[in-house]
């Protein structure tokens, strides 16, 4: 990962007493992120990343799923992930937060996310608008709902809809595969107007490439008031105390749908999330500073908050 160079320059210079700053715990220096590959997740673990490698720390990141990424956090291999999304992933880390093998932040990063099953514009104005209407379309849709990776959540909650015949639903096939692979099949149907229902999600540029519509009347499948949803970071147990300095960034760290918005849309142009996210840091000096109170550089020699003129 490429280091935010001026930044840690600017930390460097600024020296303060031992006395008033202390250095993080040598365990701490290298900060082991786990991560989905979600792009919203992708681009706001490349923003902590960044910022991070330029507070003097280290990063490594482990792309797995959801479930992995909890047990490694419970077996000491991972230290955080910044990409809980609530509630739809709620089954998956109830046993997790049952035993106390993982803590998440007292406040959501992202409040004003939505995760529900969505379909085209057209296909809503075409009169399916809720949960209740796609039995009524099972042979436009060739009886399949589209998913994600096997194993997540959002996958977790069709199943069950299916499963149970739900909304008379039991004739119908998740189809499950990556993010990238769900929106070729969409774009494509967008491009032959042909009805599709998708598991859709804000915040992502879907909701400005194409007319999406999100269905109502889920009966709270996806958490209530028909998919809305926060995501928070996760750190081990302990996390806060061996590593105070660097859980007060990771947990100061809040962002709009807008602003993820902004920064997914390079990267699915497949741009390289690490320049996205200096690119970003950049250009929202006031953003960033308000993450930066109270936090030093690794080694506690410089207050962070004056590295802030080095991101203009």
């Amino acid at each position: 990962m490429n280091h935010l160079n001026a930044l840690a320059a600017c930390c460097a210079l600024t020296l303060f007493s031992s006395s008033l700053l202390a250095a993080e715990d040598a365990s701490c220096q290298t900060i082991r992120i786990g991560a989905v590959g979600w792009t919203d997740v992708v681009a706001t673990t490349a923003v902590a990343a960044e910022l991070l490698d330029g507070l003097g720390y280290q990063t490594t990141q482990t792309q797995a799923s959801q479930q992995i990424i909890f047990a490694g956090i419970q077996r000491n291999q991972i230290d955080v992930f910044l990409g809980y999304w609530k509630p739809i992933m709620d089954d998956n880390i109830k046993p997790f937060l049952a035993s106390g093998a993982v803590r998440v932040a007292a406040e959501p990063s992202l409040s004003d996310a939505i995760a529900v099953l969505a379909v085209p514009t057209y296909t809503a104005e075409a009169g399916l608008q809720s949960f209740a209407d796609i039995a009524r379309f099972k042979d436009q849709l060739d009886g399949k709902i589209y998913g994600i990776e096997a194993g997540s959540g959002a996958n977790t909650a069709i199943k069950k809809m299916i499963d149970s015949n739900q909304f008379g639903l039991g004739g119908f096939k998740l189809i499950e595969s990556s993010e990238a692979a769900m929106l070729t099949v969409v774009t494509r149907a967008v491009k032959s107007n042909k009805p599709v229902v998708f598991f859709g999600w804000k915040p992502h540029p879907m909701n400005i490439q194409m007319p999406i519509t999100y269905l109502s009347g889920s009966e709270d499948v996806f958490g209530p008031n028909d998919g809305a949803a926060t995501v928070s970071t996760v750190t081990a147990p302990d996390f806060a105390q061996r590593c105070p300095n660097a859980d007060r960034l990771l947990t100061s760290m809040r962002f709009t749908s807008a602003q993820e918005a902004e920064l997914m849309q390079p990267i699915m142009a497949r741009e390289a999330p690490d320049k996205v996210a200096r690119a970003w840091l950049k250009a929202n000096p006031q953003v960033v500073k308000g993450w930066l109170a109270g936090v030093t550089t690794f080694d506690g020699s410089s207050s962070a908050d004056v590295a802030i003129a080095a991101l203009k």
